[in-house]
């Protein structure tokens, strides 16, 4: 009896980075592949995001590695809180100098994209990623899945695959059908404005910052590093206020372009001489505001041959440099447990079972501030104004608040250092 090869590829509905960065694993893996993404022509949209160790770990695995990333951003140094009077309440080295054996990364979010976008191209062939292709729906059958597909002109088509892995985001068309009950969107009250700014690096040359209190900051860090000719490097800056929210939204669109007029009389005063906290606000070529959202965690990322990925799973407060780095990983535990069960329900279930659980207590630990709960714990115990900050939080309260973020991140460093690859070189399976 001559046995056949289902030669059916695995559906990848969205092109973000975690989409991408699923592709290039099955690729690597010996897996066939199609990837589905919505919009007819790929940009580098977004603003700066952080790749923490564990995320930078697999895209080297994935021959992305720092020679390639240098040339999209830098290697961070520190990771830094600043009272609103200016001295520090925290700081720690960041990537290689803390002891990782991997760097982070500050980057351009869009600027990743291009690159693993391309990267698929170059791997995968141009048939791979299908453009103005948006995947509305799913059918699940014992012989795999039929993704339900529409394009930009509104025709309708179905897509045959052995699994469908659902990376398209917050507005997830296949969460909302495997679970459609979920709640809305969860806004808790935190405004943010968002731009870059051309300035000369402060503190280490490539530190993230944070100034301020839980419920008005700012945050800035580098993701280029400075013009050789002026200095300057490209400067990602967040700033922050938290308002009652019990009304929900009601400044209209969930990402829109506004005057710096608008918000920066929160932020009148913020000089401290190492940072103009104005002027860079005032800098920026454009400004975007946003709400900080999330989705509450739902009980499984699984339905039969379809799984959930990236922000469809999990999408996250933005204060822990998580959200992308967490996509990445995503996309490599889904790698490692295919490897392990071939192409069937039941890597996906693994999947489930690994990550679901732990991401899911990450995105409430995130709701309630991630590693930013340091400047909470200033504002309860002396109203955010201090002398010394040992006086309001030894150094070792700190310490143990920070590594037990890192540890629920998966970015602890002894842990990561000594973990085995997440798939082994040469890994791939035999008969996919």
């Amino acid at each position: 009896m001559i046995q056949t090869v289902d030669t059916r590829p695995v559906l990848i509905a969205g092109g973000g980075i975690g989409g991408m960065s699923l592709a290039l694993t099955l690729q690597q893996i010996g897996v066939p592949c199609i990837v589905l993404e919505a919009v007819a022509s790929l940009q580098p949209l977004g603003v700066g995001i952080n790749l923490q160790p564990n995320a930078v770990r697999e895209l080297y695995d994935l021959g992305i590695d720092d020679r390639i990333l240098d040339t999209i951003g830098i290697q961070a140094r520190e990771w830094a809180l600043v009272g609103r009077n200016g001295s520090d309440i925290y700081a720690e080295p960041r990537g290689l100098l803390a002891g990782y054996r991997w760097p982070q990364y500050s980057v351009h979010r869009g600027r990743l994209q291009m690159l693993l976008y391309r990267t698929v191209l170059e791997r995968l062939g141009e048939d791979a990623v299908r453009l103005g292709h948006r995947v509305t729906g799913y059918r699940n059958h014992e012989a795999g899945v039929t993704a339900l597909v529409e394009t930009r002109d509104g025709r309708q088509s179905e897509i045959e695959g052995r699994l469908l892995i659902a990376a398209d985001g917050l507005h997830s068309a296949v969460r909302a059908q495997m679970h459609p009950g979920q709640p809305p969107i969860q806004w808790g009250g935190a405004i943010l404005w968002r731009g870059t700014t051309p300035g000369v690096p402060i503190r280490s040359g490539a530190s993230f910052v944070g100034v301020g209190s839980l419920r008005h900051r700012v945050v800035l860090y580098p993701i280029s590093p400075p013009d050789p000719a002026t200095g300057l490097a490209t400067i990602n800056w967040i700033a922050e206020i938290t308002v009652d929210n019990s009304k929900g939204w009601t400044l209209g669109d969930w990402n829109r372009r506004v005057s710096v007029d608008e918000f920066i009389h929160h932020f009148e005063g913020w000089n401290y001489g190492w940072l103009d906290v104005p002027a860079m606000l005032r800098g920026a070529r454009e400004v975007f505001e946003y709400p900080m959202i999330d989705r509450d965690p739902v009980p499984t990322w699984v339905d039969a041959n379809v799984a959930l990925l990236g922000d469809a799973a999990h999408v996250m407060y933005p204060v822990g440099s998580n959200g992308a780095s967490q996509a990445i990983v995503d996309a490599r535990v889904l790698g490692a447990s295919l490897l392990q069960h071939g192409v069937t329900s039941a890597a996906l279930r693994a999947y489930d079972d690994k990550l679901c659980a732990d991401i899911s207590a990450l995105v409430l630990r995130n709701r309630g501030a991630g590693p930013f709960g340091i400047l909470g714990l200033v504002d309860e115990r002396c109203g955010g104004v201090f002398d010394d900050i040992d006086a309001v939080i030894p150094r070792d309260e700190r310490d143990a608040f920070m590594a037990r973020y890192k540890a629920a991140a998966g970015f602890a460093i002894e842990t990561l250092n000594a973990a085995p690859p997440t798939i082994a070189p040469g890994a791939r399976i035999s008969s996919a």
